[in-house]
């Protein structure tokens, strides 16, 4: 088949460094009968390591061109490919019917790195753990402390269900075509159903959306109508508190104590 050109609108860049590629593989370090799904195989730079560990793969491609190449190069029986947006997957399904928990790959696209993120946080019930290359920005934020610029609304919400670990830095040259950004490698390991203290996961979703929705604004600003000054200062919040200011056990007491 003639050569693959990246897709800027699915924010292709194909990771060609085999050194990095090998220390991906090697903090996946697949068992032979696990349940991994690789998101975005793109020209496998990772799909063929992995599948050299184990016995099958399951891979998420949008693209068509790409599901062609897999198609003609990997057997069904190696490699189960599930054509579609990875934003409109349901991982939880696969996890239930393989009857195990998933490990999720994959070289993330830039352009939907954020809400992938949040769409997967939702199946961390029945995930084993995630590794994911990413913009470094991104994972900056996924990992900020209380009090940083970086610290937002991704940090608290991914915090809250992962520990997460920084594992490695990518450069640009690592790619094809180059990114204008550098971009890391990230672990994420969910938190034990025990951990998640939250007892309505929605209204804390939609408390630490409102506390980050304009950054420079107090919290009382922030949080009218859903939170008063009075019970803020009750779990010992200051009213006049901007967001990046707050702990995740904060923004968890705040969520468990709202009516």
């Amino acid at each position: 088949m003639s050569k693959h050109v990246a897709r800027k609108r699915f924010g292709q860049n194909f990771l060609i460094d085999a050194q990095v590629i090998g220390e991906i593989v090697a903090a996946v370090a697949p068992q032979r009968d696990d349940l991994v799904v690789e998101i975005g195989p793109g020209l496998g730079a990772l799909t063929g390591p992995l599948l050299a560990r184990l016995d099958h793969l399951h891979v998420v491609e949008i693209d068509r061109d790409i599901v062609a190449r897999l198609r003609q190069r990997y057997s069904p029986e190696r490699l189960t490919i599930h054509e579609g947006d990875a934003l409109a997957f349901d991982f939880g399904a696969l996890a239930d019917t393989a009857g195990k928990k998933l490990s999720v790959v994959g070289n993330l696209p830039y352009n939907i790195s954020t809400p992938l993120l949040f769409h997967l946080a939702q199946f961390s019930d029945r995930t084993r753990e995630m590794h994911f290359m990413l913009q470094k920005e991104v994972v900056e934020r996924m990992v900020a402390e209380p009090g940083t610029a970086d610290y937002g609304r991704l940090s608290v919400m991914l915090q809250y269900r992962f520990v997460m670990d920084w594992l490695l830095d990518v450069p640009p040259e690592s790619f094809d075509p180059a990114p204008k950004v550098d971009s890391a490698v990230v672990r994420l390991i969910p938190r034990a159903l025990e951990d998640l203290t939250v007892r309505d996961e929605a209204r804390f979703a939609e408390l630490v959306a409102a506390a980050f929705g304009q950054r420079r604004k107090m919290l009382r600003n922030n949080l009218k109508g859903l939170v008063d000054d009075g019970l803020l200062e009750r779990l010992g919040i200051a009213p006049t508190a901007r967001a990046e200011e707050l702990t995740l056990s904060d923004y968890i007491a705040l969520a468990n104590a709202v009516k």
